[in-house]
């Protein structure tokens, strides 16, 4: 039993020892370096994007008419229900309907109004009616007044002299007491109809206004102006404006129709990279939603002025490209990357970004057991151009060596740096290494330092 417990004991510190020595021996790989070749060939300087859909041209699905909502005083009003983004509609279909409580408050006010001025259309007529009714008995009774002094008049033939002479002056003042009448008749009746006709056009107005705000009232239902596939309209912060969205007078648009036969892919260049693009540049779009299916198409419009990206530093300019092929399969809103060919060099020497490395002034590589001096030219997202320092087939290290900080330089000789600085072929979007590794860093990239100190 003790013999079996003491084998068991030395197997346990064998296993033990065995465990100890595979994981404290050193890791071989972590010493393995990459190495590549110098390559040769075209080379394609790009900008690689993420874009946005969007139709070429689309009609507008217009709201209530911008000068019935002045009229109205409505500046702004909010959508109460909407269809879902992307429905497919026809040509008088419903689309959405527009809060209508302030225009129905309108309304109510305006009821009222016309409400009270018929109230007062009425009274005036009374008044009207009274007041002639009035004055038409006071002429009958003037009237009345003449005749009986006219009869006094002609009684008076047998009186004397002085009493005729003062019946004649009675009848005259009756007489000039009743052709005033007459002309003030004249003058109420003509003052009465003005006032009629000053209410009733008061009431005409505001009823005609009462029936323009219920025309306006239908106008808040909103219907398609003919097929096709609805869009909603993006605000000025970029989102889409849905069911609660506010719109305003100014500018009335619901949601849109797009032409889907001629599609844009609207993206944002950084500013490090928009001195490279141009319109009529050649582009690559590859759609998110069906991927391995290319489409061509053309940089048509670059922004002069940045903008700042929401919840970021970066400055970024706004590039519009053209797609030249039609495909069913295309909706507004898909997300797109966008390969902008910049530039192509038919015949040139490069190597993967990751090899170079620099030294103060000095850029060099790794490469047969020597730290060369290079030349670099332009450069895309991964390879950079070599101008001189390197061979189509040397080998050089991506990462560098164990003890390649003994390695000795490999200088270029002066007449060929100034040779390459006479001829201007280090220009200003050669791209060194320390410049790289400070885009990088701008774009959240790891650079060639940050790479190896995580190997």
């Amino acid at each position: 039993m003790k013999r079996k417990n003491i084998i068991i004991i030395v197997i346990s510190i064998i296993v033990f020892i065995i465990l100890v020595w595979y994981f404290s021996s050193p890791d071989e790989s972590v010493n393995q370096t990459i190495s590549v070749e110098v390559n040769s060939g075209q080379f394609v300087i790009d900008v690689t994007t993420t874009g946005e859909l969007e139709a070429r041209s689309s009609e507008n699905i217009l709201g209530p008419n911008p000068m019935r909502l002045r009229d109205a005083r409505i500046f702004q009003y909010r959508i109460e229900d909407i269809i879902p983004d992307g429905t497919v509609v026809d040509s008088g279909q419903w689309i959405a309907t527009l809060d209508r409580s302030d225009l129905e408050n309108k309304i109510k006010d305006q009821e009222l109004e016309v409400e009270q001025l018929q109230t007062q259309y009425v009274k005036s007529q009374l008044d009207t009616t009274m007041t002639l009714r009035n004055a038409r008995d006071e002429l009958v009774n003037l009237r009345y007044s003449v005749e009986e002094k006219k009869i006094i008049v002609d009684q008076s033939i047998y009186e004397p002299p002085a009493t005729q002479r003062q019946v004649k002056i009675d009848l005259e003042k009756t007489e000039r007491t009743y052709n005033q009448a007459l002309e003030n008749y004249s003058l109420k009746y003509q003052k009465a109809m003005a006032d009629m006709k000053e209410v009733e056009a008061d009431l005409t107005k505001a009823q005609r206004k009462l029936n323009e705000y219920n025309q306006l009232k239908e106008d808040f239902v909103v219907r398609a102006p003919k097929s096709g596939m609805l869009n909603y309209k993006r605000g000025w912060d970029g989102k889409k404006q849905g069911v609660g969205s506010q719109i305003s007078a100014w500018d009335n648009v619901v949601a849109t129709l797009p032409n889907l036969s001629a599609m844009n892919s609207r993206t944002y260049v950084n500013e490090i990279d928009i001195s490279k693009v141009a319109s009529g540049q050649r582009a690559e779009i590859e759609v998110d939603a069906f991927p391995g299916k290319l489409f061509t198409g053309e940089v048509h419009e670059v922004a002069n002025m940045g903008e700042q990206m929401q919840n970021s530093n970066a400055k970024v300019f706004e590039v519009m490209i053209y797609i030249h092929e039609f495909d069913s399969i295309l909706r507004p809103s898909m997300t797109t990357k966008n390969r902008i060919i910049t530039e192509i060099i038919d015949s040139a020497l490069y190597i993967p970004i990751e090899c170079m490395n620099a030294n103060d002034s000095i850029t060099f590589v790794y490469s047969n057991r020597m730290r060369k001096q290079v030349i670099t030219g332009k450069s895309n997202e991964t390879d950079i151009i070599i101008l001189a320092g390197l061979n189509k087939g040397d080998e050089v290290y991506m990462v560098p060596p164990d003890n390649s900080d003994t390695w000795e330089f490999d200088l270029l000789d002066e007449e060929t740096i100034k040779s390459f600085a006479k001829k201007e072929i280090i220009q200003k979007d050669t791209i060194p290494v320390e410049t790289e590794r400070k885009d990088r860093k701008r774009e959240g990239k790891p650079g060639n330092s940050e790479k190896r100190n995580r190997k």
